[in-house]
């Protein structure tokens, strides 16, 4: 991949430990990394073993800031409920035009959720990741933009018959659906999977549009993920796949990436030298959507 192709992502943990950055700091991260035409900002939800503050509200701050770039948001399906979790990705990604995604994360269930638990047997935070990636993918899709009618002099709101209950009984939860708002202009958010060798290969192949893997694992990893998605009947231009590091030194070494995450353990002075340190790597322009900077596909339809 050329130099001026690669896609770069900055991620930053907002709080008050001492491996956080203040709001502040963030508001200035992001609007360099906005000027340096960085693709977007992953905002975690912790850092070792200290919390940050709800990425989602983070980024809902942020982005009305910001128009012009991405968003990743982390979110655990520890206590997030897959319904609540898609409508409010949802919303951010409605109203920053089409650049916000969820960077979903493997754990546990949630107490609304396990009020109604399918199977309490099933306790694989992997099988529990897929399904509900699969329950994200399927919401986002069920109220397609086409179906918003607008129309007051015939008073029809929304062709219902473009809606699309998701009706989905699995082994972890159970979700009727569908979403109460229509899709983005990028069709649904970016699903994002870290960790895909403890979550397995054809899992993530199967329904992830990005993959981040450590930058030590690149050299398996762009193999791995190749074979998964052919064996899933998915090319491998569907999948962006980025390699995290720690550094910009590291970026000449990466072969076989679409890009990179920068994982600065330094504070904000540090993460805004790496900005301007990869900033001649970016691609040029501002293209519409998450999905386009990334160039993964538009969505046609819900996986089954």
């Amino acid at each position: 991949m050329s130099p001026d192709a690669l896609k770069v992502v900055v991620e930053l943990a907002v709080g008050d430990a001492p491996s956080h950055v203040s709001l502040a700091d963030a508001g200035a991260i992001a609007a360099a990394a906005e000027r340096s035409g960085v693709t977007a900002i992953r905002l975690v939800d912790h850092v070792g073993e200290n919390g940050a503050v709800d990425p989602s509200v983070i980024a809902a701050h942020l982005a009305g800031r910001y128009a012009d770039i991405g968003w990743l948001i982390d979110t655990p399906t520890t206590h997030n409920a897959p319904y609540n979790v898609a409508r409010r990705v949802l919303s951010i990604d409605r109203a920053t035009g089409g650049r916000a995604g969820v960077v979903l994360l493997p754990g546990v269930g949630d107490e609304v959720s396990d009020a109604a638990d399918p199977d309490p047997a099933a306790t694989d935070p992997a099988d529990r990741w897929e399904e509900y990636a699969r329950i994200l993918i399927r919401l986002w899709e069920s109220f397609p933009a086409a179906a918003l009618v607008g129309d007051q002099e015939g008073a029809v709101v929304a062709d219902d018959t473009l809606i699309r209950p998701v009706d989905f009984d699995g082994r972890f939860y159970r979700v009727a659906g569908p979403l109460d708002g229509p899709s983005s202009v990028q069709g649904r958010p970016v699903l994002v999977a870290t960790q895909p060798a403890s979550l397995g290969w054809s899992r993530v192949a199967s329904v992830a549009d990005v993959v981040i893997v450590d930058g030590n694992e690149i050299d398996c990893a762009g193999v791995e993920l190749e074979a998964a998605l052919d064996a899933m009947g998915r090319s491998r231009d569907d999948v962006a796949l980025l390699a995290r590091i720690d550094s910009p030194d590291a970026v000449p070494k990466l072969a076989g990436v679409d890009g990179i995450v920068v994982a600065i353990d330094g504070g904000a002075p540090a993460i805004l030298d790496a900005i301007r340190a990869v900033a001649p790597r970016t691609s040029p322009g501002r293209r519409p959507t998450l999905r386009a900077e990334l160039a993964v596909p538009h969505p046609e339809g819900a996986l089954s």
